[in-house]
């Protein structure tokens, strides 16, 4: 085999009340990325379309790169590889862009390989990826992006990910402002400490989200999609936040908050016709406040990084 192509999808992080534990794959949006053997050994970064030029092709800072080099440390192997990046998901959007990068790389790179690896394995080569791109090595947008589904990320030491359940007909709309946030800055506004009380509310709502998906109890769902930890903080950052968010309840969401770092904003519903109505009340507000969106829904994506077979 002398090449391969793989799609990896885009996701949303912490998902209100679950703050770098919890996140969940969305269909159809993500990045490609194709790998070209050549003789030369070492990786190359050839080509990276849809980023505006943005993006290194410096291999030591190149998530694509530095995932598929883990991958290959750990197999003590030297090969050559040419790298071709699609970029699929705005940057800086909150919806897991460089997470997708790095998992289509691996996915690729696995199958190019013969598949050393069974595809949860790939998950720590992902995580050094998120840790040179972000400077933190969270799992909460890869893990998803390479699983598919709901993902728990319980513990890192040891690597501890939990597939949760996925009630059939839950359905996600993805709000996504046109503007950038970043994620230092979304970062620098979180508190250090927090209030006993603030705690156990958060890991009541945690508890009750993840049982909702399980019993497939949307009301228990939409009680337990409440954050007191970053929202808060980071809500003052997107413009429009509350007008939306009461917009969307209003047109049947579950509940709304902040994808990943933001500023894109995701909002949970029950059936089709519900997240395309929540699509439309978002638009209204957007449009009333003078900024442009891009929406998007789907169902909650099960399957995950996937090689593309032509």
């Amino acid at each position: 085999m002398e090449w391969v192509k793989a799609f990896a999808p885009a996701t949303v992080a912490n998902v209100s009340c679950g703050f770098d534990i919890l996140g969940f794959a969305i269909d159809g949006m993500g990045d490609t990325v194709k790998l070209q053997r050549r003789e030369e050994p070492g990786l190359r970064v050839v080509s990276i379309q849809g980023d505006q030029g943005r993006l290194p092709l410096d291999v030591e800072k190149n998530t694509c790169a530095v995932a598929i080099q883990a991958m290959l440390d750990e197999l003590g192997q030297d090969i050559g590889l040419d790298i071709f990046l699609e970029k699929g998901l705005p940057l800086g959007s909150g919806m897991g862009s460089s997470a997708a990068s790095a998992v289509a790389a691996l996915v690729a790179a696995n199958r190019l390989l013969g598949e050393p690896f069974e595809k949860k394995d790939l998950l720590p080569f992902a995580i050094a990826a998120e840790k040179a791109a972000c400077g933190a090595g969270h799992a909460d947008n890869v893990a998803p992006s390479l699983l598919g589904g709901f993902v728990l990320i319980r513990d890192y030491h040891p690597l501890d990910v939990i597939r949760l359940h996925v009630p059939e007909g839950l359905f996600c709309t993805l709000l996504h402002p046109h503007f950038e946030l970043r994620t230092a800055d979304s970062r620098s506004v979180l508190r250090d400490q927090i209030p006993l009380k603030h705690a156990t509310l958060q890991s009541g709502n945690v508890a009750g989200l993840v049982a909702g998906l399980f019993l497939e109890d949307f009301e228990l769902i939409s009680r337990s999609l409440k954050d007191v930890i970053a929202e808060p903080y980071r809500a003052v950052l997107i413009p429009g936040f509350y007008e939306v968010r009461e917009a969307v309840k209003a047109a049947g969401a579950l509940g709304m908050g902040i994808s990943g770092s933001g500023p894109t904003l995701f909002a949970l519903s029950k059936g089709s016709e519900k997240a395309e109505a929540i699509a439309k009340a978002a638009e209204e507000v957007y449009r009333s406040i003078g900024l442009g969106v891009d929406v998007y829904f789907s169902e909650i994506n099960t399957r995950g990084g996937y090689v593309i077979e032509e």
